[in-house]
């Protein structure tokens, strides 16, 4: 509990200074290991990360709760440094169950987590206003049961699933800051002009922000400049490997040359930085 408790701490502590921090999503200990080494200060989960290493489509339920608190468990022990999960939609629709799920992920290990508005389902995708709402307090109450601050992370997840009624995303994100989420998220927000919307309709409490977007080009500087304190990479990091794997492996296949070599990472300096 000691050293959840210091993480936690820190982590509260990166959403209240005056500068955005970027928290990048790895898939697993290897990969939170690299990021760690780069001098990140916090990482986050990536639901879709974990479900293309699993061989799975991300998005469809077809990754459990208990896989996921695995994949977790396995990132907190890997650093120092404090984790925050994609919980999806907390993998249940009553707010009971969501709340059963945030003290789960808290005995993981995480001092963060995330609940979503998005129901799973492609033909009713959005949890309707009020049962979202009950939803988030639910998750509230229970990262406020904890003996650390677990800062709990809201989602509305509209733009993600086609619905681009920014008014009723505006609408949401007000009333789960209300309920007491710690963080506001609004995955898919495209403009500075949506961005600073979104944060002056929650302040003062922080909001975080998707990038790694195709399209979207807003840097570190330019995001804490519309008052955005957390920055998340989302699946992009594991796209961007999975990438990098694929054009090796076609390069092979089409061509039967291994030029892909030449911007591996050494032997040693992987088996240097896994040895600590």
């Amino acid at each position: 509990m000691g050293t959840q408790l210091l993480r936690a701490q820190r982590f509260k502590a990166l959403h209240e200074r005056e500068s955005a921090f970027v928290m990048p999503n790895p898939w697993d200990a290897g990969s939170a290991k690299l990021l760690a080494e780069l001098g990140f200060e916090a990482l986050a989960t990536t639901s879709a990360g974990l479900a293309f290493t699993l061989g799975r489509p991300d998005g469809e339920g077809l990754v459990s709760l208990d896989e996921t608190l695995d994949n977790v468990s396995a990132i907190v022990n890997a650093t120092r440094l404090p984790v925050s999960a994609d919980l999806e939609n907390c993998f249940a629709d009553s707010p009971e169950e969501c709340a059963q799920t945030i003290l789960k992920a808290a005995d993981a290990g995480l001092v963060g987590g995330s609940i979503e508005d998005a129901t799973g389902n492609p033909n009713d995708p959005i949890y309707s206003f009020d049962l979202s709402v009950e939803r988030v307090k639910a998750a509230v109450a229970a990262a406020r049961s904890l003996p650390f601050p677990f800062m709990l992370t809201a989602r509305a997840e509209n733009f993600l699933h086609g619905r681009t009624d920014f008014a009723d995303t505006l609408r949401r994100i007000t009333a789960y800051a209300e309920a007491g989420a710690d963080v506001l998220f609004v995955p898919g927000l495209r403009s500075r002009e949506e961005i600073i919307a979104v944060v002056q309709a929650v302040a003062p409490k922080p909001v975080s922000v998707l990038m790694g977007l195709s399209g979207v080009a807003l840097s570190v500087e330019e995001l804490s400049a519309c008052g955005v304190k957390r920055i998340s990479t989302g699946s992009s990091l594991a796209r961007a490997a999975l990438a990098g794997f694929y054009r090796a492996a076609q390069e092979i296949t089409q061509h039967g040359t291994f030029t892909y070599s030449a911007q591996a990472l050494p032997m040693s300096t992987l088996n240097n930085l896994f040895r600590d």
